[in-house]
This record gives C-alpha cells, sequence and structure tokens, in this order.
C-alpha cells in the first residue's frame, strides 16, 4: 500500500544512495561512531535498544535543527530517520479502520512534522514527543472517522436497553458525551490501552512521574465501569411522540 509514509521512505532511499548519501556527523556525539553517518546507518544505530536516552536526544536535536533549516533534504531525512517507528505506529493505528488508512498515515506524517517544526528542543525525551505528537494526529483522524460512522438517529423499537456499539472508542465518546469521562480522561484510556502509547510517553511530555499518570487512568477506568455496570451508557430507547 503506497502511503504517504511509504512515499517519504521512497524518498530517503534516493538520498542515502552512493555514492554522495546524505550524512550525519557523529563525531560530536557520545555512543555514535567517531565519523560521518549516511543516515540510513544513522537509522540502523537508533533502532538498537542499546543506545542510550541522551545519544537519542541528541541525534534528534540535531536532526530537528537540521530540519529546520529550510534545506528539503533534510525534512526528508528527519522523516526517513524516523520512518520505522512512525510506520509502526501508523499500522496500530489503523487496525480496524483500513478504509481511512491513507488518511491515518498522512496525519501521523503531518503530526510528526508539525512537531519538528515546533518542538522544544530544551527538554528531555526529544524522540518521545515527536513520536507522541504524530500518535495524536493520526489517532485524531480515527476519532473523526467514528464520528462519521455514528448513525443520525439511534435504533428504536427494542423492549430491552442495550449497550452502546461495541467500539471501545464509541463507548468512550459517550463516556464523554455523559459526562462520565473528561475529554482528558478518555483520551488517557484510549492512547494507553487502545493505540499503543506508553505511560512513560505521556509522562515524559507532561514532565510529570509515570505512577501519577497510571493512578489519573485507574481512577478514570473505575468511573468508566461503574457507569457500565450501571447502565449509564446504554442506548436509550426513543419513543414516539403523542398524538
Amino acid at each position: 500500500m503506497r502511503t504517504a509514509l511509504t512515499e517519504l521512505d521512497t524518498a530517503f532511499r534516493f538520498l542515502v544512495c552512493q555514492p554522495a548519501p546524505l550524512t550525519f556527523d557523529g563525531r560530536p556525539i557520545g555512543g555514535l561512531p567517531d565519523r560521518m553517518l549516511p543516515l540510513d546507518e544513522l537509522r540502523d544505530l537508533l533502532l538498537s535498544p542499546t543506545v542510550e536516552a541522551d545519544t537519542r536526544d541528541a541525534v534528534w536535536t540535531q536532526l530537528v535543527h537540521q530540519a529546520r533549516g529550510r534545506e528539503a533534504a533534510w525534512v526528508v531525512g528527519a522523516v526517513g530517520v524516523a520512518a520505522p517507528g512512525l510506520t509502526h505506529l501508523a499500522a496500530r493505528l489503523t487496525v480496524g479502520f483500513r478504509r481511512i488508512a491513507d488518511d491515518i498515515h498522512s496525519e501521523v506524517l503531518a503530526g510528526f512534522l508539525r512537531a519538528v517544526r515546533t518542538a522544544d528542543l530544551t527538554v528531555p525525551r526529544i524522540w518521545l514527543r515527536l513520536y507522541w505528537a504524530a500518535w495524536r494526529a493520526g489517532y485524531q483522524a480515527r476519532r473523526v472517522d467514528d464520528l462519521l460512522e455514528l448513525p443520525p438517529d439511534l435504533p428504536t423499537g427494542s423492549s430491552t436497553p442495550r449497550r452502546p456499539y461495541g467500539h471501545p472508542d464509541l463507548i468512550l465518546g459517550r463516556a464523554v458525551a455523559a459526562q462520565i469521562l473528561t475529554q482528558d480522561q478518555a483520551d488517557l484510556i484510549g492512547s494507553t490501552r487502545l493505540g499503543d502509547v506508553l505511560i512513560e510517553q505521556i509522562a515524559a511530555e507532561h514532565a510529570v512521574d509515570g505512577a501519577a499518570i497510571r493512578m489519573r487512568r485507574k481512577r478514570a477506568e473505575r468511573q468508566l465501569v461503574t457507569a457500565l455496570n450501571r447502565g449509564d451508557l446504554t442506548i436509550p430507547r426513543q419513543t414516539g411522540s403523542a398524538g
């Protein structure tokens, strides 16, 4: 499937072709080889779990600076280095939403590029914050699709109250509409339970402890379960108007 991400990855492969690949200076950064690195080699190095967080931060600080320098090659280069993570993220978001896969991939890319332009490079875990921004953009595309799928009228004729449509995103949406959850609580549950976002990513973005985020999620989930058990999220029956 051709998407915005695969198109950018194809352009990236042209950038790193011999004999003159786009290169990154690894010499000032501890943890990298002491030489100029083709960007595809840099990408492979960053995929290793042995690379320390400080090294990743230093690499992404420099990549973002280069991408902000108005050279299109470095914008493509930054996306290309991020492509494995962004592609995995987009694939996860696309599960159950194949018909809008192109939109999700495009929004993931757009979210990442917006973060590249605007991210604060003075705080740690730059890559996680770029990744989280891309996830939020892709997830928003799914939420729009959910809204488009909602029927204009609730079904009628059933004598037994029914649970809401089974998709978890819709349950969360109904919980917000019923003021059982706040939008932030629903986003927290959706992103970490359904979207494969780590608690640590959110904690890093907001500069709080991961345990505090977990506690917020637990409280929100308890509220949601209690509401479901009470039947607060059932679909109400419609009654005909009096003649």
